[in-house]
């Protein structure tokens, strides 16, 4: 028997380890076959939200916000690298991080069209794989329009500020329910795993549920 697994995957484009962790989570799924039928639905989380229209560099922002060398950024980066190469996920040169408020608004409307994990997966590959500006409204249209979804409906919502409230509100959401860092994988509402975790730590959760019913 088939069992309905409801996947609400709270993350942020600009975050590398949420690129990490749904490349995983997608092979996990994968490994498992017929287990389940999942359904992954994305939720919003900016690791920046004040951020500027003009972004910041890499380097300054992770050393002012975490405290960090440039010689320990280059260090995480070239790990970040490898885990995703690990997954299938290829990251580029990143430089700079960007405001990501107008990504989660498209991707709230991509739901509403049922295409939001594909254009997750292409907003995610244009900032992390190709360096593109995500807060750059031709970046988002370009994405959209690269999974099939309307370039004018999608230029539409962007300028139009629409589902504005809607994402903020589940960004309250999520950080009234504690979750202070991304990526956050709910399985079916219940049960919670952190961050950008191996295959097999989220096929070994699937089974769980699975085996629980």
């Amino acid at each position: 028997m088939t069992l309905a697994l409801r996947i609400d995957f709270v993350s942020d484009v600009a975050c590398p380890w949420c690129a990490i962790g749904l490349s995983s989570l997608q092979r996990a799924l994968e490994n498992v076959g017929g287990l389940v039928q999942a359904q992954i639905v994305m939720h919003p989380f900016e690791l920046n939200p004040d951020m500027g229209p003009e972004g910041e560099a890499i380097v300054d922002y992770i050393g002012r916000k975490y405290g960090r060398t440039p010689e320990q950024i280059a260090e995480s980066q070239a790990m970040i690298r490898e885990r995703g190469a690990g997954v299938g996920f290829s990251f580029g040169p990143r430089t700079r991080v960007y405001n990501t408020f107008d990504a989660h608004r498209l991707l709230f409307w991509a739901g509403v069209e049922g295409e939001q994990l594909p254009l997750k997966m292409a907003l995610l590959q244009a900032y992390h794989s190709d360096g593109k500006d995500p807060s750059k409204h031709d970046v988002l249209v370009d994405a959209a329009r690269s999974v099939g979804l309307d370039a004018d409906r999608a230029r539409d919502v962007l300028e139009s500020g629409r589902y504005a409230d809607e994402v903020r509100a589940e960004e309250q959401q999520y950080l009234g329910m504690g979750i202070q860092a991304v990526p956050a994988i709910i399985f079916n509402r219940k049960y919670l795993v952190s961050g950008g975790q191996p295959v097999e730590v989220f096929e070994q959760a699937i089974r769980k549920i699975a085996a629980q019913g």
